[in-house]
C-alpha cells in the first residue's frame, strides 16, 4: 500500500492572506458613518451664523448715528427726535427683523433638538436656510434706504422671510420622511409643521397687502400675529394626510 495520505485525508493548504481585504461588517461601519455628519457640531454652527446674522441688522443704524459726525462735527447738530423721525423705518424694520429672526430661530432649535444624525440633503436644506437668514440684515438696511414702496424691496425683504419658513417647512418635511435620524414625537413634528406652513402663507398674504397697499407697506408683517390661530388646522391637515397615505 502506498504511505501518501489519501485525497480524502490531506490536511487543506491555508489561503493566502488578503492584507487588503476588509471585514464585511467594520466596512458597512465605515460606511455609515461617512453617510452622517455630527449632529452636534451642525447646530452649533447653525446657532453661531444666526447669531451673527441678528448682530448685523444693528450696523445700518450705527452707521446713521455715525454718519451724523462724519462731517468734523464734535456732536451731531440735529435733535435726537429728527433722528428717529428720519430713521423710523429703519427702526421698524430692524425690530420686525429681530423678532422674525428670533422666531425662526426658536421653531428651528425646537425642531433640531430631537436630531441625532444628519445627512448630506439635511445638511444643505439648512445651508439654503442659513443663506436667508444671513440674506435678512441686507434686506433689512434696503428697507430704510431705499423707497418703502418699491415693490422690488418688498420682495426681498418679505418675499425672503417666506422662502426662510418654506425652507423650514422643507426640512420638516425630510425628517418626517427618515424618522432614523431623529426622535422627534409625531405630535411635535406636526406642530412644527403647521407652524411652518402657516408662517409661509401668511407672509406671502403679508407680501401682497404691502404690494396692493403701500401705505401700509411692512406693518403687514403684524398679520403673523395669528400664527398661532392657523397652526393647529395646518397640522390637522398633515395629520390627516399621512392617516390616508397609511391607509
Amino acid at each position: 500500500m502506498s504511505d501518501e495520505p489519501s485525497d480524502d485525508k490531506r490536511i487543506p493548504e491555508p489561503m493566502p492572506h488578503d492584507s487588503t481585504a476588509v471585514p464585511a461588517t467594520a466596512d458597512a461601519k465605515a460606511t455609515t458613518v461617512e453617510a452622517f455628519f455630527s449632529a452636534d457640531r451642525a447646530k452649533a454652527f447653525i446657532d453661531a451664523v444666526v447669531a451673527i446674522a441678528m448682530t448685523l441688522l444693528i450696523l445700518p443704524l450705527l452707521e446713521a448715528i455715525t454718519s451724523l459726525g462724519s462731517e468734523g462735527h464734535a456732536k451731531p447738530s440735529i435733535p435726537a427726535a429728527l433722528w428717529f423721525d428720519g430713521n423710523y423705518l429703519l427702526l421698524v424694520s430692524f425690530l420686525i427683523s429681530f423678532a422674525v429672526i428670533a422666531m425662526f430661530w426658536i421653531n428651528h432649535h425646537r425642531m433640531f433638538a430631537g436630531v441625532r444624525r444628519v445627512t448630506t440633503p439635511l445638511l444643505w436644506l439648512n445651508m439654503a436656510w442659513l443663506l436667508t437668514i444671513v440674506w435678512l440684515p441686507v434686506a433689512t438696511a434696503m428697507t430704510g434706504i431705499l423707497h418703502s414702496d418699491d415693490v422690488l424691496v418688498l420682495v426681498a425683504y418679505i418675499g425672503t422671510m417666506a422662502l426662510t419658513s418654506l425652507l423650514a417647512l422643507v426640512q420638516e418635511l425630510y425628517l418626517r420622511a427618515h424618522p432614523e435620524l431623529h426622535d422627534i414625537p409625531e405630535h411635535a413634528l406636526l406642530r412644527g409643521l403647521g407652524a411652518s406652513l402657516a408662517m409661509t402663507v401668511l407672509f406671502l398674504i403679508s407680501l401682497g397687502v404691502a404690494i396692493v397697499f403701500p401705505v401700509i407697506s411692512y406693518f403687514a408683517l403684524f398679520l403673523l400675529l395669528f400664527t398661532g390661530v392657523l397652526r393647529g388646522p395646518f397640522a390637522r391637515l398633515f395629520g390627516a394626510r399621512r392617516a390616508r397615505t397609511a391607509g
